[in-house]
């Protein structure tokens, strides 16, 4: 590619002063006085984890999102982790996963002993393929999952018809997606299993922290044991009943999350649909701005869902441009801007190349994907001034490097 770039210009990469002088970064939590005095509450309180305070948060949850059952865990890795667990998966399962997403998504299936088979993507949307599923399956297959990328569903109508059909489990990693919908549906309510993220980049946040939904009681009642290191009652459980016996029929891990961290949790999920809703604010800015831009484009939106931004995502035309995706990154990144990619297509990774035969071409939308896109910065708490600031240093970067 010919990287000649004009020979006078005034981006920051090259001397010029930048957009912004403190980086903005592409996403952050947001902390109030009520989440504050929420956990300090708790922390003055008799119980600091395995109390009162995880019961209340998993109810709240789970009415939040239309499900019957909600189960806290430590994080979103330990949400897929006791997903996987619960529905069975071992050695010689296969778990069809999109490439398109976090390590963790495919990292989970094999910490039962299972195998990821890395399904493509749509190109418009970089969701996963209800087509490119269907071809993976084989007689192996045990389940399929979801991943709502940027906060956008997947097609679960689809989805659902093939694991029918098949007879398999539907999973959805909605890690992006709390607050979002499809078809008039709450994002945790898709799947036979939802897993969320409470990281503090996330939409909400319990510092660190996951949540799975359900409809099925006796699976909530597995994961609430396989969190607790495979004890099949909690200390505040023992604690009321006057008690000090339990059993532990499994084998499980510490994946609990504490009462403090629950109580920010409900605090923070009062506040989330304002939340979500500034993000299609800025959302909205962003689609006005760089959907006229000829060298750059958002990922599309379907009809039928509404997407909860925990992402914000465009693709790069980069035939109209004079450098790769790498110089944009960090012409951005210098004028202020912290942007990110999300993801490196999973079958790339030397991990599943080395040890599943994973090579490039195995998945090509996602693959070409990847080569185009380019997070920016979206979360609640950004001012009217730095979406502005973004939008003028992308035009600014962009316009310099245009064909």
């Amino acid at each position: 590619m010919d990287t000649t770039v004009q020979s006078t210009s005034d981006l920051a990469i090259d001397g010029g002063k930048p957009v912004r002088e403190e980086i903005l970064a592409y996403g952050g939590q947001t902390i109030g006085e009520d989440d504050v005095s929420a956990v300090a509450e708790t922390l003055r309180s008799d119980w600091l984890t395995t109390g009162p305070k995880v019961d209340e948060f998993e109810e709240e949850f789970a009415d939040f999102v239309g499900a019957e059952e909600a189960v806290t865990v430590s994080n979103g890795t330990a949400a897929l982790h006791a997903a996987m667990h619960v529905i069975g998966i071992s050695p010689g399962d296969e778990v069809i996963v999109p490439t398109m997403t976090f390590a963790a998504t495919a990292n989970s299936v094999t910490f039962e002993g299972g195998t990821p088979v890395f399904a493509d993507v749509d190109p418009d949307t970089l969701l996963l393929d209800p087509k490119s599923v269907e071809e993976k399956i084989g007689p192996d297959t045990e389940a399929i999952v979801g991943v709502d990328y940027m906060g956008q569903p997947c097609r679960y109508d689809a989805l659902r018809d093939i694991a029918e059909t098949h007879d398999l489990v539907l999973l959805d990693d909605a890690c992006h997606a709390i607050g979002g919908s499809y078809k008039g549906r709450p994002v945790g309510s898709l799947a036979d299993l939802n897993t969320f993220s409470l990281h503090p980049v996330k939409n909400m946040t319990t510092g660190e922290g996951g949540m799975i939904t359900t409809d099925d009681a006796e699976w909530a009642k597995k994961m609430r044991q396989f969190r607790n290191h495979g004890i099949t009652s909690t200390h505040h459980e023992r604690s009321e009943e006057g008690s000090w016996y339990y059993e532990i029929p499994e084998a499980g891990y510490n994946y609990r999350l504490t009462d403090f961290q629950c109580a920010l949790g409900m605090s923070q999920l009062e506040k989330l649909p304002g939340w979500v809703e500034r993000r299609r604010e800025i959302a909205a800015r962003y689609d006005e701005a760089f959907g006229s831009m000829e060298a750059t484009e958002p990922l599309k939106r379907r009809d039928d869902a509404t997407c909860a931004y925990h992402l914000y995502v465009i693709r790069l035309a980069l035939d109209r441009l004079q450098v790769d995706r790498k110089t944009l990154f960090e012409a951005l990144q210098a004028e202020g801007i912290g942007v990110n990619v999300h993801y490196i297509p999973v079958h790339l990774q030397p991990h599943y190349r080395e040890n599943l035969g994973t090579e490039p071409g195995l998945c090509p939308n996602a693959e070409a994907g990847y080569e185009r896109i380019l997070t920016l910065p979206v979360f609640p708490r950004m001012a009217e001034s730095d979406m502005e600031d973004v939008i003028r240093a992308v035009r600014k970067v962009l316009s310099t490097y245009r064909r």
